[in-house]
């Protein structure tokens, strides 16, 4: 059976959002692991909604960005700035100082922005001037992401998406999880302040203790650690990466990044679903996510008309044969 803590943050979440147990479930893993998550889909699927709710159901700095156009690496990391008084240079830590960090709708800034955050997804520090910061444990990029084929938006460069663990794509809901998502937006209400008063939404309904604490957060990335992963199943995960690089349809195949990220994502996910091993249902639920914005179809493969979900449930296939 799943632990208390993964219990207790399903339950907050389903007070809020209305299905996306694949999408909670893919914000668990990110969770345990301290992987970063890209969420993409249409707007209105309630992205942004669910990672604030995460955010509420634990005892975790929180920050938001949004991202647009005229967005600044600054505005992010941080800068130095001058104090006229003394004629002394401080530091003023940008929003990246924090717990959990979504950053909402990412590809709407320019790539330099984008980049502001290589360093602190990788090395989870940053530099600001001469002087570089340790960011706090633990540090978590949670990024929402438009269709590239949007007008404003700038697709991510590889160095970029390689730094996410998981890219996970969203769907509309289904018929009766949209009837419910209007049925509950009926009962909302007013939100009245002073003399004035506004139709509340779906982040009005956020409560703001948590309901977990980092101690359970922490006691749960120990027990996820301590999830047996067989050496048959690294050699599947291996495999499945190398052939990415072999197939002449990908112009771009996984790194090996892929594959420790496949077997960490695996270990989590079997710990969601309350097993202290790994088995190759988590490989294959895990792989289109794990790896499909890693790699790039060749020019010739994407003018037939190929698709790289495609190509990777080929090489799925031809694991199992």
């Amino acid at each position: 059976m799943p632990s208390s803590f993964i219990e207790s943050v399903r339950n907050r979440v389903s007070q809020v959002v209305v299905g996306q147990d694949i999408v909670v479930e893919r914000l668990l893993i990110a969770l345990l692991t301290g992987g970063h998550l890209l969420l993409q889909g249409m707007p209105g699927l309630a992205k942004t909604l669910l990672v604030n709710t995460l955010a509420s159901a634990m005892d975790l700095a929180f920050h938001r960005v949004q991202f647009t156009i005229d967005l600044l690496p600054s505005d992010i990391v941080g800068s130095e700035i001058l104090d006229p008084n003394t004629n002394r240079f401080h530091t003023r830590k940008g929003p990246v100082f924090t717990n959990l960090l979504l950053a909402d709708e990412i590809n709407r800034a320019a790539p330099k922005v984008q980049s502001a955050l290589l360093e602190a997804m990788q090395e989870r520090k940053v530099t600001i001037g001469n002087r570089t910061y340790a960011l706090p444990t633990p540090f978590l990029v949670i990024a929402t992401q438009n269709p590239v084929e949007q007008s404003g938006t700038f697709e991510l460069p590889e160095a970029q998406l390689d730094r996410f663990m998981l890219c996970h794509r969203l769907d509309y809901p289904s018929l009766e999880e949209e009837q419910e998502v209007l049925r509950r937006s009926l009962t909302l209400g007013l939100k009245k302040d002073r003399k004035g008063a506004v139709a509340k939404t779906a982040f009005d309904t956020l409560e703001s203790k948590p309901v977990v604490k980092m101690k359970d957060l922490v006691e749960a990335m120990e027990q996820t650690q301590s999830v047996h992963v067989s050496p048959v199943f690294t050699q599947h995960v291996v495999e499945l990466v190398r052939k990415t690089r072999d197939r002449k349809e990908i112009e771009l195949g996984a790194s090996p990044r892929a594959g420790i990220a496949l077997i960490q994502s695996a270990r989590a996910r079997a710990y969601v679903m309350g097993r202290d091993y790994a088995i190759p249902e988590d490989l294959y639920e895990l792989a289109e996510d794990v790896l499909l914005h890693r790699i790039r179809l060749t020019y010739e493969a994407l003018a037939e008309g190929l698709t790289g979900k495609g190509v990777l449930q080929d090489l799925l296939v031809s694991m199992d044969g």
